[in-house]
């Protein structure tokens, strides 16, 4: 199964498990990463829909969680998601 870097977007074909320390080819990202985890939310308390997770101060950084597990899907990279506001913004004030 094919999984994708949170911050660059690129596809990734990794083993069952993920270790702590492993990054991604392209951008370099930690991939044992809370932004690249399913229960990721930065609307949850501790960004964590897991109710027993420990707060983590970086999102971005490697951690051991016990509750990790690999986004499905493709995520939208941060190049994207900022091309994606940018285009809002303007509509909003299109002449």
């Amino acid at each position: 199964m094919a999984f994708y870097c949170y911050k660059c977007g690129e596809e990734l074909y990794l083993g069952e498990r993920v270790g702590r320390q492993e990054t991604c080819p392209k951008c370099s990202a930690y991939l044992r990463c809370c932004k690249n985890c399913e229960f990721f939310d930065p609307l949850a308390s501790n960004h964590c829909r897991e109710p027993q997770s420990e707060p983590v101060t970086d999102p971005e950084m490697a951690n051991f969680c016990d509750f990790f597990k690999f986004k499905k899907g493709k995520a939208q990279s941060l190049d994207d998601k900022k091309a994606k506001a940018k285009e809002a913004w303007e509509a909003l004030f299109k002449k």
